[in-house]
């Protein structure tokens, strides 16, 4: 029996890839920064993890290896979400939301990678985003976090290929979880941007709440699971895998577009 452990797993994208893994046979370790919280609310087991903390890592790293002499799947979900303008955000919310999806992404992951090498097998998924390949307005620090991710992982992939170890990041566009719920705003505003800002932040929540279940985004990382050289890319619904073509081959028509569903364009 395989096993997996899934950072940020009690709710959303990471609940819906643990629940469906574990109905399908592998030996599910989730975390949570509060696991005693959650742990009679799902079936597979919950350890205590805060990404952005060295000790918390290494100490969930004991507690995985005292449970599991190795480690065969790793999947960096845990993340948030800042919302603001980039001339607006400060500082140190800039460094809060790169130090969860950037480096907190990175800093497991290297915590992990010495039991990988020894085993000389694994893999190795990280939930990325179509904000980090498309960018999205009042997002910037969210977008940049997550674009920050696909080079860093695609460098490693490179790294990892003599180990057997294979790495792959999964690029979702919107589904319906609870990260409009958990945004966290920047302080300081700015009037200039009232309007838009307002008008982009509703689009992208309405987004998310009338978006389909993110099941299919579990079902790829089953397929991941499931492959012996699993890609690297792994666009998940129909506008991650549109968008960014558009953008790439159609610049202006999906500038324009991105203007039209957000409400960022001058009216004046």
């Amino acid at each position: 029996m395989q096993t997996v452990l899934i950072t940020g797993a009690t709710s959303g994208i990471g609940l819906t890839i643990a629940n469906k893994l574990h109905a399908n046979g592998y030996k599910v370790y989730g975390t949570s920064r509060n696991p005693d919280q959650y742990q009679h609310k799902v079936k597979f087991k919950l350890l205590e993890l805060d990404v952005t903390s060295r000790l918390s890592i290494e100490n969930c790293v004991t507690a995985f290896l005292s449970k599991s002499a190795t480690i065969d799947v790793l999947i960096n979900n845990a993340g948030i979400g800042v919302c603001g303008s980039a001339e607006e955000t400060s500082r140190e919310l800039a460094d809060k939301q790169f130090q969860t999806n950037f480096w907190g992404c990175v800093d497991v992951t290297k915590a992990f990678l010495p039991v990988m090498r020894q085993q000389r097998n694994g893999k190795i998924i990280t939930i990325g985003s179509l904000a980090g390949l498309i960018g999205v307005p009042f997002q910037s620090y969210y977008s940049a976090s997550k674009h920050a991710l696909e080079g860093f992982y695609k460098s490693l992939r490179f790294e990892l290929k003599t180990f057997d170890i294979h790495v792959s990041v999964i690029e979702p566009g919107f589904f319906k979880t609870n990260l409009n719920q958990a945004f966290e705003f920047a302080e300081s505003t700015i009037s200039d941007y009232d309007g838009t800002r307002k008008n982009a932040l509703k689009s992208f929540s309405d987004s998310i709440n009338n978006a389909p279940s993110p099941e299919p985004v579990a079902d790829i990382a089953l397929k991941i699971l499931r492959s012996k050289k699993p890609g690297f890319s792994y666009r998940v619904g129909w506008d991650a895998k549109l968008l960014p073509f558009l953008q790439f081959m159609f610049t202006s028509l999906f500038e324009w577009g991105a203007a039209r569903k957000f409400k960022t364009q001058n009216n004046g």
